[in-house]
């Protein structure tokens, strides 16, 4: 029995995993496992997805988190290595751009197993961006690179990599919204739990270093919200929470904050705000399949097609324009078809099967 394993650490990657391996069940003679590598160690930001996304627990856990880049991204890799050495996958699969995913590509690539890449060529333009890194590096160790559209394709051929190595799939993520939408209705009512009406609240999610690690920008960015005055719902990273600690900051009366939720209940609470601001990249997307404004507190993004057709807002970390793009917020009246038809696990998994170690 052929063997890929996908390697996951963080909530955006539990949920693209999940598609994918969905898709793999539906095949014949390959096996797909998950190695968690704990980069994400709370169990409402981690465990309680493996439930809600019906996948498999994972078949290793490293249980490594918490670190600095460097310390987690070299325990991650030694880790791996062993069980790579010790399990031998004819392939492995890392998604996006953490240190789980520059991880496993490296630990991967250096003993000659194939490594494909999900959401490969996306780019900020920032290499202060720790993710950036991770990007770059992953895509140019990988043998299978799968664009979400042709601008990341194009961006990865201008980068030097042959078109034989990239696939435009479309997005795994917008996979997930169609699958996981579906099964909503029958989750638990967060807004009713929440006390929350349809339309009356802006959902935001604070998480990314550049904004936790500063305390300017911190403060910029809760500041903006107590200026837009409307309630704002906030499931609270654990990582957030420390720093508002560490720097003393308040947070404002109009900022409901919440434990971290699922992903159906993330999907509820998206469906039915107003508007959505975030510093995510995976958010910035699920905003725009669920048609719903947003406003993104950095100062790129690697999804600039959604700037360009209006759907995203950028504004940084500046009180000022925080608090007006998020008042101000509305939805365009054209939704543009961006990330593919909803079949990019397929897609994915029929391109691994040709790689000569699962064709045979």
């Amino acid at each position: 029995m052929k063997k890929v394993y996908s390697v996951v650490g963080a909530r955006p990657q539990f949920v693209k995993a999940a598609v994918v391996a969905h898709a793999f069940a539906r095949q014949k003679n390959v096996e797909h496992h998950l190695i968690h590598t704990g980069q994400h160690f709370d169990e409402n930001m981690s465990g309680v997805f493996f439930d809600e996304l019906e996948i498999p627990a994972p078949l290793h856990q490293l249980e490594i988190g918490g670190l600095s880049h460097g310390a987690m991204t070299g325990r991650m890799l030694e880790q791996m290595e062993a069980i790579f050495l010790k399990d031998r996958p004819d392939a492995v699969i890392v998604y996006g751009d953490t240190n789980s995913t520059l991880a496993g590509a490296l630990a991967a690539v250096k003993i000659h197993i194939p490594v494909a890449h999900i959401e490969a060529g996306l780019r900020s333009m920032n290499r202060a961006m720790p993710e950036e890194i991770n990007r770059i590096a992953t895509d140019h160790v990988s043998d299978l690179l799968f664009a979400p559209h042709a601008a990341a394709a194009d961006q990865l051929m201008a980068e030097g990599i042959p078109a034989s190595k990239i696939s435009i799939v479309g997005d795994v993520m917008f996979d997930a919204s169609i699958t996981y939408s579906r099964a909503t209705e029958n989750a638990p009512d967060i807004l009713n739990a929440l006390n929350l009406e349809p339309g009356s609240y802006a959902l935001a999610t604070v998480h990314r270093a550049e904004n936790t690690d500063s305390r300017e920008r911190l403060e910029g960015i809760f500041t903006g919200f107590r200026l837009v005055g409307q309630p704002i719902v906030l499931p609270l990273h654990p990582r957030t929470r420390g720093k508002l600690a560490e720097f003393g900051l308040d947070v404002p009366a109009n900022v409901r904050l919440i434990e971290p939720v699922g992903f159906r209940a993330m999907l509820q609470l998206e469906r039915h705000a107003r508007c959505i601001v975030t510093d995510s990249g995976g958010v910035q997307k699920e905003a725009f399949f669920m048609r719903k404004p947003c406003v993104t507190l950095r100062d790129e993004t690697e999804w600039t097609e959604l700037v360009d057709c209006g759907w995203n807002a950028l504004v940084g970390a500046k009180a000022q324009a925080i608090a007006a793009a998020v008042t101000s917020a509305a939805a365009p009246t054209a939704w543009p078809s961006l990330y593919g038809e909803g079949d990019a696990s397929d897609k994915i998994v029929a391109r691994v099967l040709t790689l000569p170690a699962l064709a045979g």
